[in-house]
């Protein structure tokens, strides 16, 4: 078989973990010339008035550089990979028409693996399947349609907690839809990832990161984190379920307005949920081929990420 032949996606990504300094790196590329918009490639700043526990950037960052899908849809609403591969694509475009090298930054790698390797032919969502799902689980609680999921997609269930609301509910629902296990859809052929320049932000000393994520979000809660959840649940009707307030920091939050832990045990939750994030990105991190590393902990470090952001953008920039 005839190898398929590789995509070049014509824009810069900029990854790593959270608390590693990537919106830095963005705002200094804007401040040293290079002529970028940034794509955000964060499954938590598409959402609207969640700005102090997502580390949003400020009205003034935002005004040194264009940034985009930031505060694109209500908190009640979700945004799949698909969705933004969509959009990240269609940017691109527009970016490039521009005369600009878009930047796409974050730390999503979902989004990342499905923009440069593609994503199952899955059916779209069924709000009245998911919505008996939900009732079900109301009812008899995730961990029976855990057992559910168990009786007609083994492999699936296998790989899931029985209180991962969101992924059981999907992984039930394509069953329903399709008569198919989510597993199936999984074994499709290999092909050709795309291909795509990247810099891996990768902090050396895990403490020190861990030091980072706790004092951030300790100044989270001085900024207003609990008043923002509390102003978001006013406005919005949300629930524990929605995968807004299942983003770190806002779970734990959520789950201390409804008296399910003090304040201090609340704290230990966030900054543990928080590491335990980092390290899963960090993992993946270090599993991504063909890319160029940048330790943030060292002196200098955007000064010597420089050379290879400039051969890249004399790469991509029209002649």
């Amino acid at each position: 078989m005839a190898e398929q032949e590789c995509i070049n996606i014509p824009a810069l990504a900029v990854l790593g973990p959270t608390a590693s300094g990537k919106s830095a790196l963005g705002l200094w590329m804007a401040d040293q010339g290079f002529p970028i918009e940034i794509i955000s490639l964060d499954s938590a700043l598409v959402f609207r008035d969640m700005n102090i526990g997502t580390a949003k950037p400020t009205p003034q960052e935002l005004a040194v550089v264009p940034h985009h899908l930031i505060d694109i849809i209500s908190p009640s609403d979700t945004f799949s990979a698909a969705e933004f591969v969509t959009a990240c694509h269609a940017l691109i475009i527009d970016i490039r028409a521009r005369g600009k090298v878009p930047v796409i930054l974050g730390g999503t790698l979902m989004y990342y693996k499905t923009l440069v390797s593609g994503i199952d032919d899955l059916p779209t969502a069924n709000a009245e399947i998911r919505q008996a799902i939900e009732q079900q689980a109301l009812q008899e609680g995730w961990p029976a349609i855990h057992a559910q999921l168990a009786a007609v997609d083994p492999v699936t269930a296998e790989r899931l907690k029985p209180n991962d609301s969101q992924r059981l509910q999907r992984a039930l629902e394509v069953f329903q839809i399709t008569g198919k296990p989510l597993s199936s859809f999984h074994q499709r052929s290999q092909q050709a990832d795309a291909v795509i320049p990247t810099l891996a932000i990768e902090p050396s000393d895990r403490a020190v990161l861990h030091k980072r994520i706790e004092d951030r979000f300790l100044n989270m809660l001085e900024q207003g984190l609990i008043d923002e959840v509390i102003e978001l649940r006013h406005n919005y009707v949300l629930d524990e379920t929605m995968p807004s307030m299942r983003c770190v920091g806002y779970r734990q939050v959520w789950e201390h307005l409804h008296g399910q832990s003090t304040r201090t045990e609340m704290i230990d939750r966030g900054v543990a949920a928080t590491r335990q994030l980092a390290k899963r990105q960090i993992t993946w991190l270090r599993s991504t081929a063909n890319k160029e590393v940048v330790d943030p902990l060292q002196t200098d470090w955007l000064v010597s990420a420089k050379p290879w952001i400039q051969r890249q953008m004399d790469l991509l920039l029209p002649r």
